[in-house]
């Protein structure tokens, strides 16, 4: 990820908070392929204690293998037998309560601004059948600031804790992850638009500068003028 973004950063009052013994289910908005990769970088990050598993569409599974070794398991999309084989599996992963469940209940890529935000019906489903667990919304945004590479912003919302004597529907569970999810999406836009780097934490710096040659040209410039070489456009 080094490679292709100028930085990771979290805002700085949405680090993931847990409940020891809970398994956590960690929700998040769809916006681009990088998103499972995001997610191995959190759970190494945030999530060392537990192990993390996702849902993957079957037939990519089967085009990108390395994803199984990294915790993904195969589901067949759009079909009752895929669902019900989705729910079977969630709910053996979260009976360990050292797990953690990494979803995407969109189902499908979308914009970070399109509202209403629209779940599938899965999310709900398994709040209302699982024996107990955490649900985290967590926000992904994918934006350019004022260098080539573009910025990975995360943040991490309020947990949800559900439990098998919870009298809410499939469908009663299914809007409330959207609105906490929508409320934390919110929240990082506006903070994205404000780019104070006082509000962020950075996990992880990639490149910065223009292209090799063209860096070297202002790097030539710099020495020629006595000046110091800065690589990054600005202090972000």
């Amino acid at each position: 990820m080094r490679r292709h973004f100028h930085s990771v950063r979290l805002l700085a009052n949405g680090a993931p908070r847990e409940r020891r013994g809970w398994p956590v289910v960690v929700y998040l908005n769809h916006s681009a392929w990088w998103d499972p990769l995001v997610c191995l970088l959190l759970a190494r990050q945030f999530f060392r204690q537990r192990d993390s598993y996702g849902p993957i569409d079957a037939d990519a599974l089967q085009r990108y293998q390395f994803f199984r070794r990294l915790g993904f398991f195969g589901v067949a999309n759009g079909t009752v037998r895929g669902a019900a084989d989705f729910l079977d599996q969630a709910r053996g992963i979260l009976a360990a309560e050292n797990s953690a469940l990494w979803l995407t209940p969109q189902g499908k890529f979308a914009d970070g601004r399109a509202r209403p935000l629209r779940f599938q019906s899965g999310l709900g489903r398994l709040a209302r059948r699982t024996r107990r667990a955490a649900f985290l919304p967590l926000a992904i945004e994918y934006t350019f600031w004022e260098e080539r590479l573009p910025e990975v912003l995360l943040s991490f919302g309020e947990p949800l804790f559900f439990e098998a004597a919870r009298p809410l529907s499939a469908p009663e569970s299914t809007q409330l992850f959207e609105s906490a999810l929508a409320s934390v999406q919110d929240q990082l836009a506006a903070a994205s638009q404000r780019r104070n780097p006082e509000e962020w934490q950075i996990l992880l710096r990639g490149h910065v500068g223009t292209n090799r040659v063209y860096d070297l040209w202002r790097r030539a410039r710099a020495k020629f003028h006595g000046r110091a070489f800065r690589a990054a456009h600005s202090d972000l």
